[in-house]
């Protein structure tokens, strides 16, 4: 993962970094939302960027991103379930990961909400697939947010993957 405020980062090293950024601002924050969110750029290939953010609500946050770069996917509904499928892959084990850290440092993250971010909105093309790709998530077991509210995939990976 890269991060432009930690540079590269292993998984290890996120985790503890994550861990560490709510640990020192848990008393003075009004609440922490970590989320996943992917969007994609065609071009000979398909570029996709997922995105891994801690908001600390009303103080901003951190985020670290992935970019992957996969056979060209033209068709939209495609590209979408891919999109969320890497979210939902990234948001598994980014969870077990700080679950197991938390348990080594005694901390309690039962206070920090968890979301998928999808890039799709109530207006234009994807608008169709909201029920199916938000149903998705939620059967997984995560909150899941649209456009305009999904900054993850419709503002930071949006523009990455540019």
């Amino acid at each position: 993962m890269i991060s432009p405020t930690y540079g590269n980062c292993n998984d290890d090293q996120m985790i503890g970094i994550i861990t560490n950024y709510i640990k020192s601002n848990y008393k003075t924050s009004e609440g922490f939302n970590l989320v996943v969110g992917t969007d994609s750029q065609n071009y000979s290939d398909t570029k996709m960027v997922v995105v891994i953010a801690v908001q600390n609500v009303g103080h901003g946050g951190i985020f670290f991103y992935d970019i992957l770069r996969i056979k060209r996917i033209d068709n939209m509904r495609q590209k979408l379930f891919y999109e969320t499928s890497l979210s939902l892959k990234y948001a598994d084990k980014l969870i077990a990961e700080i679950e197991n850290y938390c348990k080594k440092i005694n901390f309690d993250f039962n206070n920090v909400s968890f979301c998928i971010h999808v890039d799709v909105g109530k207006k234009g093309k994807t608008s169709k697939l909201i029920p199916e790709l938000v149903s998705w998530v939620k059967a997984c077991g995560y909150d899941c947010k649209i456009k305009p509210d999904s900054f993850a995939a419709s503002s930071i990976a949006d523009k990455i993957s540019k």
